[in-house]
């Protein structure tokens, strides 16, 4: 009787540490589930800004480059460039129009710069017209153009604002046919 008594001890043993096991496992399971659960999760929120957008010094784009934030040039872009805050590096150049809110210009600009704030560093370039709100020129930069203080200088005119000259070849031609025949008239005498 004994031996039976020992025998039945150990099993128990055993489906007592087995249940005692399996009673862990599902406790763990539900803590991490309630834990899951749990953690608060993160609201939508409006688009973060991310790193600047830039154009490397080996690269070279053409045509419209547009960022939704700030960049960086310290490449080439023969187009126009649209950013909200936009550096122009020391050795980068823009062929084009720029159209952003804030533009600090180290390198080459050859265009229109549309700009409520603009500032041209020590030695950089800029051949073309501003429209700005604010605008500071270091003493050794190069500017060419002409600039004009305008209220909101990101909006581009309409076409009616800014009148397109019209060719006229033919009138153009009999003008100038007629001054030099005028001149010539004038200067040899008349014909004979």
């Amino acid at each position: 009787m004994l031996n039976s008594f020992k025998s039945e001890a150990p099993e128990q043993d055993r489906n007592t540490a087995a249940n005692a096991n399996e009673l862990m496992g599902r406790t763990a399971q539900q803590t991490s589930t309630a834990v899951e659960h749990a953690a608060p999760r993160p609201e939508p929120s409006a688009p973060k800004s991310g790193p600047d957008s830039r154009i490397g010094s080996d690269m070279s784009i053409v045509g419209k480059v547009e960022c939704n934030g700030p960049a960086q040039v310290f490449g080439r872009i023969a187009g126009e460039l649209r950013a909200s805050d936009l550096l122009v590096a020391e050795g980068a150049t823009i062929d084009g129009s720029v159209i952003a809110k804030n533009v600090t210009v180290c390198g080459r600009i050859k265009g229109t710069i549309r700009a409520v704030r603009v500032k041209l560093q020590n030695g950089c370039a800029v051949e073309g017209d501003i429209f700005h709100r604010s605008l500071s020129i270091d003493e050794n930069s190069l500017f060419e153009g002409s600039s004009r203080r305008v209220e909101n200088p990101t909006e581009i005119p309409s076409s009616v604002d800014a009148p397109t000259p019209t060719l006229n070849i033919d009138a153009d031609l009999q003008r100038v046919e007629s001054a030099l025949a005028d001149w010539s008239e004038s200067t040899v005498g008349p014909r004979q």
